[in-house]
């Protein structure tokens, strides 16, 4: 199923990975403990801009900032949108 959202100059959709549920030990984490994923796979990415090209590309699975990027809901799905740079690493 393709996204009607296309992405602007340097930013990127990612699509976060699903939240850990349980801990190595096997104890069971709720709803209300579990952190924010801080990995994802992008979606869709921009053109990037005159002096700085996109690097990642679709596919790609990243590591951003707990806290960056905006969240939204699109066709039931969540997601992320932020700039490259707060990107920290393609893994």
């Amino acid at each position: 199923m393709a996204l009607n959202i296309k992405p602007l100059a340097d930013r990127v959709l990612i699509e976060p990975a699903a939240a850990e549920t349980t801990t190595a030990s096997g104890i069971i984490i709720p709803d209300n403990a579990k952190e924010k994923p801080q990995k994802g796979k992008v979606v869709a990415a921009g053109k990037g801009t005159k002096d700085e090209p996109i690097t990642v590309k679709v596919g790609d699975t990243v590591l951003y900032g707990k806290y960056a990027g905006t969240e939204l809901k699109l066709e039931g799905n969540d997601y992320l949108i932020m700039r490259e740079s707060d990107i920290l690493a393609i893994i």
